[in-house]
């Protein structure tokens, strides 16, 4: 089984990832969102102090693709804050989504969640780190779609999924995790 380096590989991410604009626009990357909260929403906020997917920029990407089934990708996440200032607490809600199932991806077990207030401009990421699945194979979910959400909020953001079937362990769970939130930039 390969493996990518994944600390090597979520460092440099991140490094590159610095460079994106504060705008919220996708920088290059992969993007591809459809988010069911409007502008200035409160809709699905459960807290007035959390972040809210209609006050951040999102950029998915670019990932660090497992090759083959067995291995190991990883898909960074970064968030721009564009509004008022806003914490980010706990991790963040992924679902992924073949079109006839959906998958919720659990915590890190290692990681620990921060507490993170991000001012106008300040970003912060995460990885959604997953092991390939064969294509077309029993144990493996063809997924198409990966739903974001933030703590606190029902609002999702979709974004496609190019990275392959996803592996599933015993009782059906997906073979991949969420990291918490940290902070990205100076």
């Amino acid at each position: 089984m390969r493996v990518v380096p994944i600390a090597v590989t979520a460092l440099a991410v991140a490094f590159a990832l610095t460079a994106c604009d504060d705008s919220g626009g996708d920088g290059g990357g992969d993007k591809t969102a459809t988010s069911t909260a409007g502008a200035g929403s409160t809709a699905g906020s459960k807290s007035g102090t959390g972040c809210r997917l209609d006050g951040v920029g999102v950029q998915v990407g670019p990932a660090g693709e497992a090759p083959a089934a067995g291995d190991t990708g990883i898909v960074p996440v970064t968030l721009t804050n564009r509004g008022a200032t806003c914490t980010l607490q706990d991790f963040p809600g992924i679902e992924l989504t073949t079109g006839d199932a959906s998958y919720d991806v659990a915590g890190d077990k290692r990681a620990k969640p921060l507490k993170l207030t991000l001012k106008k401009g300040e970003t912060a990421t995460f990885t959604v780190t997953y092991v390939r699945g064969a294509s077309g194979g029993r144990n493996s979910a063809a997924v198409t779609d990966m739903n974001i959400s933030l703590p606190g909020s029902d609002a999702q953001a979709g974004y496609s999924w190019k990275y392959g079937d996803v592996s599933l362990k015993s009782g059906g769970r997906p073979d991949a995790s969420v990291s918490s939130f940290q902070q990205a930039g100076d």
